[in-house]
């Protein structure tokens, strides 16, 4: 009787330690489905954000920006190589959030330059675009309502806050799942740390994702928001924003500055 207590408990052992492989193997499967969608749309991102760069350095002939714009410049080309590096690096959807929060900073930076070069005062630091953050910093908040859901206030670039306030759709984040592309919002809980980069320091991320599927499948909540950050009001050697960028060598781009 005994032998066969043991043969059985090990006949159990075998098929409990099958079934964890199985599922560790379904589990990095799964990990790796992810990456390779939520890598493909923080990839668009980054190059979005280099071609921006190029036009600026198109736009600024040699000798127009001051020390401060020349710092501002050079932090913006400083955070275009982190994020590069940053998605070389990626290894899980969470770190995301990391290149994410790279871009937005590089796009503020980018903004500063242009107040500068305008003579206007430098902008506070903003979200960036919820319908698209590749439009750089919002300038307003706009009443929206997703499909089925309820309405909420939401930060947007000046074309799209003009979209949404004529009743237009406004030009939204598409990105591919499977063999189609939708708002990033409606994509699934991979692209939640994308969205945590972009708006979670400004504590904005329960309010706009609330009632989509985004904001559903993460359970209506997210995690590890504390609400901090700087209104900026300063760069290229002053305040900051609140960020640094340095680091890098800034190569790809010269612009001659």
């Amino acid at each position: 009787m005994m032998e066969w207590l043991i043969v059985l408990a090990v006949v159990v052992g075998l098929v409990a330690y099958a079934g964890n492989r199985k599922n560790a193997k379904q589990r990095r499967e799964l990990k790796a489905a992810e990456l390779a969608v939520v890598r493909k749309a923080v990839e668009e991102d980054v190059v979005a954000f280099g071609e921006d760069l190029q036009r600026l350095g198109h736009q600024l002939p040699s000798g127009t920006l001051d020390e401060g714009g020349r710092a501002d410049y050079q932090r913006a080309l400083d955070t275009y190589e982190s994020a590069k590096e940053a998605v070389d690096g990626l290894s899980d959807p969470e770190q995301t959030r990391h290149v994410a929060t790279i871009i937005d900073d590089g796009r503020y930076a980018v903004a500063c330059v242009r107040a500068r070069v305008e003579g206007e005062p430098l902008p506070s630091r903003r979200p960036a675009c919820f319908f698209d953050p590749r439009h750089g910093q919002s300038v307003t908040d706009v009443s929206w309502t997703p499909p089925g859901g309820v309405t909420r206030d939401v930060p947007a670039c000046k074309l799209d806050a003009e979209r949404v306030e004529a009743g237009a759709e406004p030009a939204s984040r598409q990105v591919l799942v499977g063999s189609s592309r939708v708002p990033y919002w409606d994509a699934g809980p991979a692209f939640a740390p994308m969205a945590l980069g972009y708006f979670g320091a400004f504590g904005l991320a329960n309010s706009l994702f609330l009632g989509t599927a985004m904001g559903s499948m993460m359970g209506g909540g997210f995690d590890g928001l504390d609400g901090s950050w700087s209104d900026g009001g300063d760069s290229g050697g002053d305040a900051g924003g609140g960020w640094d960028g340095g680091g890098f060598d800034g190569g790809g781009f010269d612009g001659g500055f």
